[in-house]
């Protein structure tokens, strides 16, 4: 037998998920965000799940390569762009789309005509990355129509498309959602091409802002992509992964006694304390207080004491029968994980993106 910690990945809800960014932005093509291994739900699955998407975003060089390697031939975006002009070769040879976001690319795409790559056939697709408030990558809107014709002379340039970021998308109500809109449109507006600003938050709250591209990613995955504090209605999102486990022991604790490292957690009664497997070996937040929503056989129960590297402890009060080997959920189907990411002071990017290498992934449902 092994060690019961798994992550089950329903192929099933990508494709629901995507039917509501379809539903949500039908006038829009879906640039489908799948970068940190499918955000931790393994890239190559989620790639063949979400097959009706028009094409892949990720992060590097690296990710594209993996899923030409698997076959799949949508186009694909790396949205970091090249870092550095040893990767050109590699781009043109696999058909991928490049963001250009800073003043070297635009040097190193410079350098590279047809002759230079042997292939007379060779032209890219980029996108023009544009800083309308993010101040994270792209270029400010004075200087971006300059890059946007130097690229557009380039014989190597099959076709540009603009691309922005918002940073509180998160928060519909946010001003500063407003004002990078209108830095972007009023840019876009002098030279006119296919543009992408909406993120999964922008997706769902501002229709305005879908153009010819929408970028979704968390919502992919069945998790909101809203601040905590908001209540803005959203479209049905089904989990996609779901962390499960078991117990491996069941304990009946006296009063006073005290549980995991540190002692940090005392019974206040004699009471039953389950251990789980699962902790931060597995990507579980070690910094998840007590309190933190587990489910034991569909009730929720809470964490107790500090997350060690394989194991954690719930506290069984409201679950006077369980016994070792009935299944644990740690997030996923009956326990979004926007609210485990809540209790522990993260989001629920981190938590999906942060499981381990050492957790099977293991595919169910059907993808199509």
């Amino acid at each position: 037998m092994t060690r019961p910690v798994r992550a089950r990945i329903d192929l099933s809800a990508l494709t629901f998920n995507l039917s509501q960014a379809r539903r949500a932005a039908p006038h829009s093509r879906v640039l489908a965000v799948i970068k940190a291994n499918g955000y931790g739900h393994g890239m190559l699955a989620v790639a063949e799940a979400l097959r009706e998407a028009d094409a892949f975003a990720v992060a590097s060089l690296e990710e594209g390569v993996r899923l030409r390697e698997a076959g799949i031939d949508k186009p694909v975006l790396l949205l970091e762009g090249l870092f550095g002009a040893d990767e050109l070769d590699a781009v043109l040879r696999h058909g991928f789309e490049l963001v250009v976001h800073e003043e070297r690319q635009v040097d190193w795409l410079q350098s590279l005509g047809p002759a230079a790559t042997g292939r007379e056939d060779a032209r890219l697709t980029l996108w023009v990355k544009v800083n309308t408030g993010m101040n994270r990558l792209g270029f400010p809107p004075g200087e971006a129509l300059r890059v946007w014709d130097r690229l557009a002379a380039m014989p190597v340039v099959a076709g540009l498309r603009w691309m922005s970021h918002f940073a509180c998308a998160d928060e519909p109500a946010h001003p500063a959602n407003a004002s990078q809109h209108a830095a972007f449109s009023k840019l876009c507006a002098q030279r006119n091409a296919p543009r992408s600003l909406a993120n999964s938050a922008a997706l769902l709250t501002r229709p305005d802002s879908h153009y010819e591209w929408v970028r979704p990613g968390i919502m992919l995955y069945g998790a909101s992509p809203l601040a905590d504090d908001e209540r803005a209605p959203l479209p049905p999102l089904r989990p996609v992964m779901s962390l499960e486990s078991a117990l491996i022991a069941v304990h009946r604790c006296d009063k006073g006694d005290a549980v995991g490292y540190g002692q940090a957690w005392v019974c206040p009664e004699a009471m039953p304390v389950g251990v789980v497997a699962a902790g931060y070996g597995d990507g579980y937040p070690r910094h998840a207080p007590s309190g933190t929503p587990v489910l034991v056989n569909g009730r929720e129960v809470p964490l107790i004491g500090r997350v060690s590297m394989d194991m954690l402890c719930v506290d069984l009060r409201e679950q006077p029968r369980a016994r070792a080997g009935d299944p644990v959920v740690l997030w996923g189907e009956g326990l979004p994980v926007e609210r485990v990411a809540r209790a522990a002071g993260t989001i629920s990017y981190a938590l999906l993106c942060g499981v381990t290498p050492r957790v099977p992934r293991q595919p169910r449902g059907d993808a199509g």
